[in-house]
């Protein structure tokens, strides 16, 4: 079993082979999330503010 760490990188790689960018900041976001310090809204505000897409 990968540690939470290790399934975002994962998971970014694979987005990234596909021509998308993470940026940091939402692998910290995501990470949160997976750590239950932040609820699935908050993170979803989050990256959403990213974008300029108000909720």
């Amino acid at each position: 079993m990968c540690s939470n760490r290790e399934a975002i990188e994962n998971a970014t790689a694979s987005l990234e082979m596909e021509g998308f960018k993470v940026s940091e900041q939402s692998k910290i976001w995501c990470e949160k999330l997976l750590n239950k310090e932040i609820t699935f809204d908050e993170y979803l505000a989050l990256a959403l503010k990213q974008v300029g897409v108000s909720a």
